[in-house]
């Protein structure tokens, strides 16, 4: 009658035969696969290393100025262009300019990265209620699973390095890239599509002119949900090597150094309201531009 008070369990001798055998032929595959992998990964290793090297060497009011241009075309609103400026000038005093360009080229490499993949995934979904049943259960798992769970496959594959990082960031911040294209794209006014194919659009011209430019606002959405999980990324990353903001953090919380953790966590924070404000602001606006040519 134990079993009615103790829920029952595999034997220990199975359970750790088992583990065992899973972990093994895990090792077996990264010491056989392990040099190609990482070979495979080599040009996202470049393209990292070369945005970080140009965030660097780029003058500070050169990349102020940058990101206040952007800042004004997205949202046309001079109070975010001067918040963006503000935070970018405090950070700058306060000594963290070079972790945040840092972060910063992080970020830039990983949101690239989860649009080239995110969006082709999202446009597949939304032509196959097959497949999005398929994909939605794994991004389930992606969105819910521990984010320090993504790093272990992901150091025994690559070790301990700046790829290895980018990875593990994009496996955490594209589910919700996915889910929105392929939301926009559903969500495409069924109307407009006949219209589309009475004109005789090809399923292409279709996606390119009608669903693709409708469905931007929520893509953009995506985009911005992508960039704040990206940053929620940094500190737990940086437990990889990945260099940034997130390594004071780290510091400070092994060394007990409470300025240092709190400046580097407000200069997280003051990244992502910024990269936050300037997304939305350009989403509301492809949406009101929308809704003024279809209204």
């Amino acid at each position: 009658m134990n079993w009615l008070t103790k829920f029952p369990t595999l034997d220990d001798s199975i359970l750790t035969a088992l583990k065992k055998t899973i972990d093994e032929n895990f090792r077996t595959f990264t010491r056989a696969y392990g040099d190609s992998i990482e070979a495979f990964f080599h040009p996202l290793q470049s393209f990292l290393v070369q945005s970080e090297r140009l965030l660097l060497s780029t003058p500070w009011w050169v990349v102020i100025a940058v990101i206040a241009a952007i800042g004004w075309f997205a949202s046309r609103s001079w109070r975010i262009v001067i918040g963006s400026v503000v935070t970018l000038v405090l950070i700058g005093l306060f000594g963290m300019w070079e972790d945040t360009m840092k972060t910063m080229s992080m970020i830039f490499v990983c949101t690239v990265m989860s649009i080239v993949l995110g969006i082709p995934i999202g446009i597949a979904m939304s032509r196959s209620d097959r497949l999005q049943k398929l994909i939605n259960p794994v991004l389930d798992v992606m969105q819910t699973m521990p984010s320090f769970v993504y790093l272990i496959p992901v150091v025994m594959l690559l070790g301990i390095g700046k790829v290895p990082g980018v990875i593990a960031v994009v496996i955490y911040a594209i589910p919700p890239m996915i889910r929105l294209t392929d939301l926009g794209i559903r969500l495409v006014d069924k109307d407009v599509l006949e219209a589309a194919d009475a004109f005789g659009s090809s399923s292409w011209q279709r996606l390119k002119n009608v669903q693709m430019p409708l469905a931007l606002p929520t893509i953009m959405a995506g985009i911005n949900q992508t960039i704040m999980m990206a940053l929620a990324m940094v500190v737990i990353a940086s437990m990889i090597g990945v260099q940034g903001l997130g390594q004071p953090v780290l510091r400070a919380i092994s060394n007990q150094y409470f300025t240092l953790g709190v400046f580097n966590g407000l200069a997280i924070v003051g990244i992502a309201i910024m990269f936050d404000r300037i997304s939305q602001a350009f989403g509301r606006r492809l949406q009101r531009h929308r809704e003024f040519v279809h209204g």
